[in-house]
């Protein structure tokens, strides 16, 4: 299907990214086509502003700018260091605060 099809070419050029199953929760899946004025799924969203749907996707893909619209997997290293520097304390653990397992 076509979210099928957008996750396919996301993964292909190495964009990381988020989901929401909108068959979960049927006052998102309509709410959600009247705020972003967009009848169908799937919908792209980039630093919260609409990209489109599938066929736009394509597009960009085609085009050459999906990559400069959406940004890539930062390399591990980078993501480390974000993750440290999070919060003055970050203590890495199996689990939550909530619920611990070890």
């Amino acid at each position: 299907g076509f979210s099928k099809q957008m996750v396919e070419i996301l993964n292909k050029h190495g964009i990381s990214f988020s989901s929401f199953d909108i068959f979960s929760d049927e006052e998102v899946r309509q709410g959600l086509k009247t705020y972003s004025n967009w009848p169908t799924y799937p919908q792209l969203y980039v630093s919260g502003e609409l990209i489109g749907g599938l066929d736009i996707v394509k597009e960009l893909e085609a085009s050459g700018e999906l990559d400069t619209v959406c940004p890539k997997m930062q390399k591990l290293e980078n993501r480390l260091k974000a993750l440290i520097n999070k919060a003055p304390v970050m203590l890495f653990m199996k689990g939550s605060k909530q619920v611990r397992f070890c």
